[in-house]
């Protein structure tokens, strides 16, 4: 029974008809061609694409340097506690796919409090914690990243410096709210 080519048929010819270990081997010899290629650096040979992680979201590119993330619009806030408000929204916007939806259960894996301290430029110049998870140390970690990780915060233009302290809730998927913009809890 004779090959049938590519061209005859629209479809690559069928190597496990002829040669059982024949697909793999020819997977194999693919995957090999395609690595060499990529090694060499061939502009006829396109890279593999790296799976895309968002951690931060960012502006579009303009082509000349790197994608950077649009800056929050100013706080006029009058008080650390309104400020509080804005620094829980731009927090939110950062991570919105980490935010619990809806009303949290009535037990939380980890509660704390933190105090954070923002320049007159938005960026975080303390962190300082009121309650600590003890309990959880990978979710203190993971707030005080989190909370670092948001700046620049909006610029405290009324304020200049301001400190202001919001609570984390902490559900055992990963998942939070922060006490300011809570849905509540059963």
């Amino acid at each position: 029974m004779p090959f049938k080519t590519s061209s005859q048929t629209g479809t690559l010819p069928g190597p496990t008809t002829r040669h059982p270990r024949g697909a793999a081997t020819l997977a194999a010899a693919l995957g090999m061609t395609t690595l060499w290629l990529a090694g060499c650096g061939s502009a006829s040979a396109p890279a593999p694409a790296a799976p895309a992680v968002p951690a931060v979201p960012t502006a579009p590119s303009t082509g000349a340097g790197p994608a950077t993330r649009v800056a929050p619009a100013p706080s006029v806030a009058r008080t650390p506690k309104e400020y509080r408000q804005d620094a829980a929204r731009h927090l939110y916007q950062l991570n919105a796919g980490r935010i619990y939806k809806g009303r949290l259960p009535p037990m939380l894996y980890a509660i704390g409090t933190l105090e954070v301290q923002v320049d007159r430029q938005g960026n975080v110049v303390g962190l300082n914690w009121m309650r600590a998870p003890r309990h959880a140390p990978e979710v203190v970690a993971e707030i005080e990243r989190t909370a670092r990780a948001a700046a620049p915060y909006p610029v405290p233009e009324r304020l200049g410096r301001v400190t202001y302290t919001d609570t984390w809730l902490w559900h055992k998927s990963g998942r939070f709210q922060l006490d300011t913009l809570t849905e509540g809890q059963d």
